[in-house]
């Protein structure tokens, strides 16, 4: 039965998705990050007690997660067969995030189509950090398809890599990794130190998720009828240009999936940042490559758990 959970995890979010509830667990897991911040960070420390505050907060955060899962491990299989197999389906559900994704995407697509500009400008902004107000229908494309793209990784494949590596504790010890770099691994003032732990430590433990996501990106794209040869052409040639060190193999080979250009002028606070382009401009960015990059990002999905559901049963 165990080789059935990354399947039943993938069921469970296409049914429920990502319940919006404060005691949802990734929504505690932000409540625990806040709380350590606001104990260990002080603007005023110097450098080197910064980074040992923030890699002491790392500690922690992981440390009491794998513990408080690895407790709900060992109660729900004292509560038979099928509640732990439900259980643990269940938790596992919600460190994934495909419904969340796609619901996001096509809602945003839904809004280009019908050339309401306004609102797709509006709930782009709901899912990227830079300006929005100013964008186009093919540079809000770009900014969902890059979303999309990126978050196949840390969103589905990287906590099913690690559901097989060490169970529900390690899936969700990846998840406290992923939620602390999004929530202070920034490379500015106030994180540049403190978070710069969790920061390197989500780069390392992306660093094989996101190119077994390549590779999966290729079989959804020949499932798909896309361009695979395309894919990994250019996620060999420009996944290296994306300044994660992980990001740009998703997003480098949807782009030549899709034969459309990725990357380009962003501004953040009305501050140009130029990002590398990736993949080339075969056809313009259009809402339909917004459904086309869900369509990939569920066939990653499915693919990824009959991957994981097969070496579980091996």
């Amino acid at each position: 039965m165990e080789g059935l959970l990354p399947l039943a995890a993938i069921l469970l979010d296409g049914i429920i998705g990502d319940p919006r509830s404060r005691f949802h667990p990734v929504v505690l897991l932000g409540k625990l990050i806040a709380l350590l911040q606001r104990v260990l960070y002080r603007a005023e420390w110097g450098a080197s007690w910064q980074l040992f505050a923030g890699g002491l907060l790392m500690t922690i955060v992981i440390g009491v997660t794998y513990l408080i899962m690895w407790f709900a491990d060992r109660w729900l299989a004292l509560q038979g067969a099928t509640i732990h197999f439900w259980g643990i389906a269940l938790l596992l559900s919600f460190t994934i995030t495909p419904r969340s994704l796609a619901e996001a995407g096509l809602e945003i697509a839904a809004y280009l189509k019908n050339a309401d500009m306004k609102q797709a400008r509006f709930k782009v902004g709901w899912i990227v950090g830079r300006d929005t107000e100013a964008l186009d229908e093919g540079e809000i494309t770009r900014a969902t398809v890059e979303t999309v793209a990126e978050n196949m990784v840390d969103g589905i494949i990287a906590p099913l890599f690690f559901f097989c590596l060490g169970g529900l504790p390690l899936a969700f010890a990846y998840r406290a990794v992923n939620t602390m770099d999004s929530m202070i691994g920034y490379k500015n003032d106030a994180y540049l130190y403190f978070g710069r732990c969790a920061a390197r430590m989500d780069d390392i433990w992306n660093w094989l998720p996101a190119r077994i996501t390549f590779l999966f990106v290729l079989v959804a794209a020949i499932l798909l009828r896309r361009d695979p040869k395309n894919a990994w052409r250019m996620a060999l040639r420009d996944a290296c240009k994306h300044p994660s060190p992980n990001s740009g193999w998703a997003e480098a080979s949807v782009a030549g999936a899709l034969g459309v250009r990725l990357g380009g002028l962003n501004y953040y606070g009305g501050r140009e940042s130029l990002r590398a382009y990736m993949g080339e401009p075969i056809q313009a960015l259009c809402a339909k490559h917004i459904q086309e990059t869900v369509a990939l990002m569920y066939g990653v999905s499915v693919i990824g758990a009959l991957a994981a559901s097969a070496i579980l049963f091996l």
